[in-house]
């Protein structure tokens, strides 16, 4: 099992961070559940995510609140939209428009109503 938990935890983190450069893809749920796998297969990774000055904060948020940032909030959100705005300048078809604004609305719905980290209130 503990190989599968790393598997699972080094593709998720993979995820996270195609999830930098893509806004479409989501970046912290893929780093939740990668820190949520390395706990469990194997503690060095886990550590080393945890401590790390990119990913750390964000987890220690979620563990500790069930919180994202208002900064994260804000880069999602943006990022969302502007892709979304792109998809509309390059005319894409009503239906990929369509799955898009309901996947990513989803998305930003879920991240904006979570609560914010106390540091942030």
């Amino acid at each position: 099992m503990r190989f599968v938990w790393i598997t699972l935890g080094t593709l998720a983190l993979g995820l996270g961070l195609l999830g930098i450069v893509l806004p479409v893809l989501p970046t912290t749920p893929f780093v939740l559940l990668a820190a949520f796998s390395y706990a469990r297969g194997s503690d060095r990774m886990h550590r080393m995510l945890v401590e790390s000055r990119l990913f750390g904060p964000m987890i220690a948020d979620w563990q500790a609140e069930g919180a994202i940032s208002r900064r994260a909030k804000i880069t999602a959100a943006s990022m969302m939209l502007l892709v979304f705005a792109v998809s509309l300048w390059m005319r894409l078809p009503w239906p990929a428009l369509l799955f898009q604004g309901l996947a990513m609305g989803g998305a930003a719905t879920y991240v904006l109503t979570r609560p914010l980290p106390v540091r942030d209130r």
